[in-house]
């Protein structure tokens, strides 16, 4: 805005003081005084509703407006060097590469001041496991790996066992049909382990091979059928005119080739295969538990059989119960028939 000039300039520094000469009711008063007119200046709108003209000077003992302190944590009295110190203690310094201190939050969920080292450290210690906990942690690994390996065991009796039996026994036989089709293999004694037979059960289709001696790593492992023929235990070949042929086989694990007999009725057929000539026997009798120390079932006339007199007669022994050996279980056959391989097969291998 303008300010008012007067009509006559004062050749001092400032303008002649203004002397009032009345009211300004004449013309020449009220167009002495007019603000002149400026073309080049800006237009400047008034600082608020009124038009101020004039502003009064500052009385000389008021002070200078203190300039706003930037927004932020009040500053602390007592100088720069006080200021410094509380900072530190705000905010601490943190050495280079050291991890910042973990804010722990309190019961409310608002996070509360780091924790010194001291606290830091009992609080550490204080989330370390004790004895206690640690020996629980070791008997339960303890507990799983002893659970995983009777696992693995348990796997390798039921199941592995048997599949490298019935290799093991398949191979033996189609060796022994090979020796046999080629005349290398005579009727004769034979070799501990050395298989010399074949059993035919039809009613639960089983086809082992009959091996010398009842030997657990060299015959029944092996998923063969073992021939009592070693000392007090000794009996009878087939071929025999009178005697009985005493055969053990596992009934689980390593081939199970006994497993089922006790579902064997009496004139079921019982085939042993030779070199030369087929043996049929007929199931006659079972004795479904005795104790292993029954040796008397093997006699020439076995106790419990049913049989009277000497005869031709065949004895299967195999544990009982099932996945168990405290117990024997027995059958056994009488021979009904004796047929030349060159006959061909007997009626029961017929079907």
């Amino acid at each position: 805005m303008t300010a008012l000039r007067p009509e006559r300039e004062s050749t001092s520094y400032g303008q002649q003081p203004y002397e009032d000469s009345g009211a300004l009711g004449d013309a020449q008063a009220q167009t002495r005084y007019l603000p002149a007119y400026d073309d080049t200046a800006p237009y400047e709108p008034p600082a608020d509703d009124e038009t101020v003209a004039l502003r009064r000077a500052e009385p000389p003992g008021d002070p200078v407006p203190a300039r706003r302190a930037p927004s932020g944590p009040a500053a602390a009295p007592g100088g720069r060097a006080a200021r410094r110190r509380a900072a530190k203690g705000r905010h601490g310094r943190r050495r280079k590469g050291a991890a910042p201190e973990p804010a722990v939050e309190s019961e409310g969920g608002e996070p509360r001041a780091p924790l010194s080292r001291v606290e830091a450290r009992r609080l550490a210690k204080a989330r370390k496991p004790g004895p206690g906990v640690i020996a629980s942690r070791v008997i339960g690994e303890v507990f799983i790996t002893t659970g995983v390996l009777m696992l693995l065991f348990v796997t390798y009796q039921l199941w592995w066992t048997n599949v490298r039996a019935h290799a093991q026994a398949g191979n033996e036989a189609s060796q022994l049909q090979d020796d046999w089709a080629s005349g290398r293999r005579n009727p004769g004694a034979f070799e501990p382990g050395q298989g010399f037979a074949l059993l035919h059960i039809p009613e639960l289709d089983v086809v082992v091979p009959i091996a010398e001696g009842i030997s657990s790593k060299k015959v029944l492992d092996r998923g063969m059928v073992g021939h009592y023929a070693e000392g007090a235990l000794k009996t009878a070949m087939p071929s025999a005119r009178t005697g009985n042929f005493g055969l053990a086989g596992h009934r689980n694990t390593h081939g199970e080739p006994f497993r089922y007999i006790n579902r064997l009725q009496p004139g079921d057929p019982i085939i042993v295969e030779t070199q030369d000539t087929y043996y049929v026997y007929k199931t006659a009798s079972m004795l479904p538990v005795t104790p292993p120390s029954n040796v008397s079932v093997l006699d020439p006339v076995p106790k419990g059989s049913g049989f009277t007199a000497p005869g031709r007669y065949i004895t299967l022994t195999t544990c009982t119960p099932e996945f168990t050996s405290k117990y024997r279980l027995i059958v056994w056959g009488k021979m009904v028939e004796e047929r030349p391989r060159s006959k061909g097969k007997p009626d029961a291998l017929v079907r």
